[in-house]
């Protein structure tokens, strides 16, 4: 009897341990207009364009500095999304909405926000381009 006790026990802290260890998942991806998701990003929102297809914001906060930016439609999320990856960089994508700023502060945003991490490198001339040659 007193095995099979300790056996459970064993195997409850392991379960335990297990959960404390494993990444926390983000919350559900937020929505809403610019000024609600910097609101739940703890963002003073200071709106820089005010376009009718999106509104972009800067962001100083505790995460560090980055850019939210919302879209009209989804297909302006994409289109801009692509152009911006030519320059390379890290961005928390949720439904037509974008935040662009260094790794760990996208990272960190996502804890609040949800969304997936899109991450490229720029695009240009690669080392192996221009290596041996004078």
């Amino acid at each position: 009897m007193r095995t099979r006790r300790t056996a459970a026990v064993a195997a409850l802290l392991l379960a335990l341990a297990a959960c404390e260890s494993a990444p926390k998942e983000a919350p559900q991806e937020t929505s809403g207009s610019l000024e609600e998701i910097a609101e739940r990003a703890g963002c003073a929102p200071d709106v820089q364009t005010d376009a009718s297809e999106l509104r972009q914001t800067s962001c100083a906060t505790d995460d560090g500095t980055y850019v939210l930016t919302t879209f009209a439609t989804d297909r302006g999320l994409r289109e801009w999304l692509n152009q911006a990856k030519d320059y390379g960089g890290s961005y928390l994508v949720g439904r037509r909405w974008a935040v662009s700023g260094e790794v760990a502060t996208v990272e960190r945003v996502r804890e609040r926000l949800g969304g997936r991490i899109e991450t490229t490198e720029p695009h240009g001339a690669h080392p192996s381009d221009t290596a041996g040659h004078h």
